[in-house]
């Protein structure tokens, strides 16, 4: 068990094209963003475990001597566990969660707790530890703050309970997790992501836990060689929606029509891949005409999304006011609200970009605007032991003692 205090970061990430249709087996492009999630675990023998989210304002303490009395025994022993409804119902009712733990606050609470479980209840005893989580993420934003929430914690609670080295042995100030510790991380991740979202496609602790930007399709993951630096415009409608009911929106339309619905996924498929081959062709010689290409990619696939049902209100003002600037823009991650994407071109004079950016947050209700330069390629989940270090780098989850952890993925 670890006897100092660990700090572990994980990014989190936009999805350029595959939206919903990766959920059913097609291809995702994701790429992580310079906006992160931070975890702080603090040791200690006082009997209690203890969970506090200053950003949803959680903080929850429990006697380390009664969970250990829980009967865990519905959570089936094995490396990785895949939660069935039925265990988070039960998980629920054996650690007297309230009712309305179906909100964002009480999946965050029971991600924690099943994780918590789950990874260390291998230890003779269940740890002593106190969890502080807080993020420069927007929640319910498709920006993946499920996602960089649940590798934190897979990383923190791996690393305390020995399941993985701690990166930092060497006296590293920061440094990142091996490859094999990275790949377990992001399995214990995605069960964490299965409590709060029920059926997710795995690509954002993915992009959280390996930084960059990425292909993503059934669990498969390669990184997209050499990307561009493309610069993007991204937007908060600050319209709230749920993941979990937008992909049920999208499942049900498929069952209901499905000769409609299935050609719909196989042409967002069909976009994904042609973006993937324009950024392969812009990373050795970037044109005029790719861009051309990717915003028509980009217009298609927000008429595809809203055929789906995940479109809103809200983006389709976002798509019209950047259209009048002759500018292309859709939606990123579930939809029905939470952020859109941007497309900006580098010939364009900033200034002009800067008028665009107020008029974006003018006229599209609710919404903000800034740009964010990711060399398509930020790294991903990083540990650190002690001091806080904010980092504005987009890179791969990492973990530090006082300095910062870093995993792979990352400048």
């Amino acid at each position: 068990m670890l006897s100092e205090a660990l700090l572990v970061s994980a990014p989190g990430k936009v999805i350029l094209h595959g939206e919903h249709a990766v959920v059913h087996g097609k291809v995702a492009l994701a790429v992580a963003l310079n906006l992160r999630t931070f975890l702080r675990l603090q040791p200690h023998s006082n009997g209690k475990v203890g969970l506090n989210l200053p950003n949803t304002g959680i903080k929850r303490v429990w006697d380390v001597a009664r969970l250990q009395l829980l009967d865990t025994s519905f959570l089936e022993p094995g490396d990785v566990t895949t939660p069935t409804p039925e265990q988070v119902e039960k998980l629920k009712e054996v650690v007297d969660l309230p009712e309305d733990s179906a909100n964002h606050k009480g999946l965050a609470v029971l991600a924690f707790l099943y994780l918590y479980l789950s990874i260390c209840r291998k230890q003779r005893a269940l740890p002593s530890l106190d969890i502080t989580v807080w993020s420069e993420l927007p929640t319910g934003a498709g920006l993946g703050s499920s996602a960089a929430y649940s590798v934190c914690l897979a990383a923190a609670l791996l690393t305390a309970c020995e399941e993985i080295p701690n990166p930092l042995r060497g006296g590293e100030s920061t440094s990142r997790w091996a490859t094999e510790d990275l790949e377990l991380i992001n399995k214990w991740a995605f069960q964490g992501e299965r409590v709060i979202h029920g059926n997710p496609s795995g690509v954002d602790n993915a992009v959280s836990t390996w930084g960059g930007a990425l292909r993503y399709q059934q669990g498969k993951i390669s990184p997209l060689k050499r990307p561009p630096a493309l610069q993007i415009l991204l937007t908060n409608t600050r319209v709230p929606r749920s993941t979990k009911a937008l992909v049920a929106v999208v499942r049900s339309r498929l069952l209901k029509f499905p000769e409609i619905v299935a050609p719909l996924l196989t042409s967002i498929d069909a976009i994904s891949l042609e973006c993937e081959r324009v950024l392969g062709e812009m990373a050795a010689a970037p044109a005029p005409e790719h861009y051309l290409v990717l915003e028509e990619l980009i217009d298609m696939n927000q008429h595809h999304l809203s055929a789906l049902g995940v479109g809103h209100a809200s983006l389709d003002q976002l798509c019209r006011v950047t259209m009048a600037h002759g500018l292309h823009s859709k939606l990123t991650g579930a939809g029905g609200g939470g952020c859109g994407i941007t497309l900006l071109r580098p010939d364009k004079d900033q200034l002009r970009l800067i008028e665009r950016k107020q008029h974006v947050q003018d006229q599209s209700t609710g919404c903000w605007g800034g740009s964010m330069r990711h060399g398509i390629r930020p790294p991903g989940c990083s540990s650190q032991l002690s001091r806080v270090h904010l980092r504005t780098r987009a890179s791969p989850c990492r973990s530090s003692v006082a300095p910062s952890v870093r995993c792979p993925g990352g400048n």
